[in-house]
């Protein structure tokens, strides 16, 4: 399971028991879209290969 933590300045990321930081400018180049725009499904790709995706994809300056 991989949980995601957002807020103004990057991502708490926890993968398959590995803790580690997405800083807002790794999001950013990542997705090609500035931090608030990008949204929870996209920084879920960027840290796992095979995500299980469920839901609407919810932009992290709704989330944050």
């Amino acid at each position: 399971m991989t949980v995601l933590s957002f807020d103004d300045d990057g991502v708490d990321v926890i993968y398959e028991g590995i803790e580690f930081r997405l800083d807002r400018s790794l999001v950013e180049e990542a997705t090609g879209h500035p931090y608030p725009q990008a949204t929870d499904h996209e920084v879920l790709r960027i840290v796992d290969p095979n995500p299980s995706l469920s839901g609407e994809p919810r932009r992290i300056g709704d989330i944050v």
